[in-house]
């Protein structure tokens, strides 16, 4: 396989595997070296797709570096790009796999600020309708749509600093309110 002569993790997923993700892990002082093993890898993988009639879509491609705030300060411009030849790929501070939005720094903050959006704006959603439902319904509802996408990947938030999950809490202290039509 074109990742393993390169030696790149990779996953593939989706029904007919058409998603892809690579990746390597390195000290600050090789991202160059990795950069250029990626770009070899890519192009490898086009030149495989453009063999067998297929394209690669670059402009779906995604770069992330992960570290702390001091380590990702320690990348330069050109470590910040992929080439793959048609397409030139920026590197993202924050980047959506599988519904969790993982950011550079590894934080959870921009995945805990979405999900905290969406439930209040599903909890306004719920209260529009609450007081034509009753409370059974309402709780029906509060877990459909709030507490699955609170409980979604939620391993990935344990060891956060309670003030980086606080908001989450507040998420549930609304929707009890919802619930029990209690004001705010």
């Amino acid at each position: 396989m074109i990742f393993d002569s390169h030696q790149v993790n990779h996953h593939l997923y989706a029904d007919n595997a058409d998603d892809k993700q690579a990746y390597v892990s390195v000290p600050v002082n090789n991202v160059s070296l990795a950069r250029q093993t990626l770009e070899r890898c890519i192009s490898d993988i086009t030149s495989w797709c453009v063999s067998r009639r297929l394209q690669l879509n670059a402009a779906k491609t995604e770069l992330i570096w992960f570290g702390s705030r001091q380590m990702l300060a320690k990348l330069t411009d050109s470590d910040l790009t992929l080439d793959t030849g048609t397409t030139m790929i920026r590197s993202l501070k924050s980047v959506r796999d599988l519904g969790v939005h993982l950011d550079s720094e590894p934080t959870m903050k921009t995945h805990i600020s979405k999900v905290v959006s969406c439930c209040y704006h599903q909890l306004r959603r719920i209260g529009q309708v609450r007081r034509l439902v009753g409370q059974d319904v309402a709780q029906q509802l509060v877990s459909a749509f709030i507490l699955l996408r609170l409980d979604y990947c939620n391993s990935l938030l344990s060891r956060l600093p309670r003030s980086t999950i606080q908001p989450l809490q507040c998420v549930m202290n609304a929707a009890a309110h919802v619930i029990m039509e209690l004001s705010l």
